[in-house]
């Protein structure tokens, strides 16, 4: 009997706050000495009481427009009771049965074909603290637990079960995690734990309709493990149903050092939470005013901004997708067309996509940070358009920009890096090439023409890659007759 995989995806993503969800301490915590940034309302201490961080609702509302969703105009907060060690005060406020938004949706292409993921709602919540396991010098074990992390404004994203393969998953999170990115909300890093996600997996059987139990998987830190973690996790479920057993609603988690899921613990319903209202909380009222106002605000989407780089720039499919894979690289790119012109627009693409990006990799810069403006490329441009500057040498020139933020006409001015674009100046360095070469000189003859590849390549060398290419070859050419 044949089966289809059947996968939805809960997120959690923290929110970019300067204070914790309910109180005033910092939620910059990461690099924070442990217990630093907690006061009593964070222990939940009796006799505290939570404050909503406006800003941290906003954001959640900015997350669920971007998302599609629909607003609620009533929403509140609830008690998620549960005894783990990492939330000391026995229970998380979340939202239960009156999220912030619901019924949303995002797009997602794979193999060429897109489809519409849904969203059941996003909420928010706080986050819990972090347990840290460690082994004594006797071998005994033992948890720390650092409470920084406790109370910081978290994002719970929903998926509906829609996605049908690891790959979908993949694409989902991926263009989750840029979408988050890009609204400015979170940092979304899933090493510091800022962008994590559980993953609930069964599968269905085609001809009845009948699924098996649903699984879910945790401890997946990287787009990675949650491709690999639902793979595998598919065909243990697929060996079991077609062996005849049955699989069991569980909680397993993703041992990346074996490639392996293992068994957590048995899976925990809604009503194991005991969730109730939070009763230290007053209910909001969303008013539609102030979503339309926060909607008003909203930057142009990526899915939106690459359909626009194609239709007005012209640009093909493949540089749209990667120019809009973050904010800031689309933002550098539009900058440098707004300098230069739309024309140039595919030639600004070149540049960034292939020399620019390699120098922020190879030196893990930030476009933030890096010291080559738009600007900076733009005038470079100039000079390459007017033949002052060959591409070869353009790139030393791009080069040193980058590492030192100097414009390119005072490195060419600096350095004498202008082209040498006068056959008088370059004749003698032809006839040089040309007596150093006799076997290069009798190749051509005999028609290898990669010969006079080799010749344009050692004038190159003698100018220094000065020479203008067109001219070298055509000097060349006149010579060897």
């Amino acid at each position: 009997m044949g089966y289809e995989i059947v996968i939805g995806l809960e997120v959690h993503a923290q929110l970019r706050t300067k204070t914790k969800m309910f109180c005033r301490c910092s939620a910059d915590y990461v690099n924070s000495p442990p217990n630093s940034h907690v006061c009593p309302i964070c222990l939940g201490m009796p006799g505290v009481l939570p404050v909503i961080n406006r800003q941290a609702v906003e954001y959640a509302i900015a997350a669920a427009l971007a998302l599609n969703c629909t607003i609620a105009s009533f929403t509140k907060f609830d008690r998620k009771n549960y005894p783990y060690p990492d939330l000391m005060k026995g229970y998380q406020i979340s939202q239960y049965d009156a999220p912030l938004s619901h019924d949303g949706w995002l797009e997602i292409e794979v193999d060429g074909q897109k489809k519409r993921i849904g969203i059941t709602r996003v909420h928010m919540e706080e986050d819990v603290a972090k347990l840290l396991h460690r082994n004594g010098p006797a071998g005994e074990t033992y948890s720390l637990v650092d409470v920084n992390r406790a109370g910081v404004p978290l994002l719970e994203i929903v998926s509906e079960p829609d996605m049908k393969s690891a790959e979908e998953a993949r694409e989902y999170l991926t263009k989750l995690h840029r979408l988050l990115r890009w609204l400015g909300i979170s940092n979304a890093n899933m090493e510091e734990g800022s962008f994590r996600c559980d993953a609930n997996i069964s599968l269905r059987e085609v001809e009845t309709g009948r699924s098996s139990a649903k699984v879910e998987l945790k401890n997946m830190n990287s787009f990675k493990a949650v491709y690999q973690a639902l793979k595998y996790e598919a065909e243990r479920q697929g060996a079991l149903l077609g062996s005849g057993a049955r699989t069991s609603q569980e909680t397993r988690g993703w041992d990346d050092e074996r490639g392996v899921t293992v068994l957590q613990r048995s899976k925990e319903y809604a009503h194991d939470y005991r969730y109730f209202p939070e009763p230290d909380l007053p209910p909001l009222r969303i008013n539609p005013e102030w979503v339309e106002e926060i909607k008003s605000r909203l930057p142009e989407l990526p899915d939106a901004r690459r359909d626009r780089f194609m239709r007005q720039y012209g640009l093909p499919a493949y540089d749209a997708n990667l120019l809009t894979s973050s904010k800031e690289l689309a933002d550098f790119f539009e900058a440098c067309v707004n300098l230069s012109s739309k024309e140039r627009a595919k030639v600004i693409s070149n540049w960034i996509l292939g020399d620019f990006l390699h120098l922020l990799n190879i030196t893990g810069t930030e476009i933030s940070r890096s010291k080559l403006s738009p600007k900076h490329l733009s005038d470079l441009l100039d000079l390459i358009e007017k033949g002052v500057l060959s591409t070869t040498l353009a790139k030393k020139v791009l080069e040193e920009m980058f590492h030192t933020g100097r414009l390119a006409s005072k490195i060419v001015a600096e350095q004498g890096l202008i082209q040498i674009g006068e056959s008088s100046q370059l004749e003698p360095v032809v006839e040089k090439v040309l007596q150093q070469s006799p076997k290069a000189v009798a190749d051509f003859k005999k028609g290898k023409e990669q010969a006079l590849k080799f010749l344009i390549g050692q004038v190159m060398r003698e100018t220094k890659g000065r020479a203008k290419p067109e001219l070298v070859a055509n000097l060349l050419k006149e010579k060897l007759k």
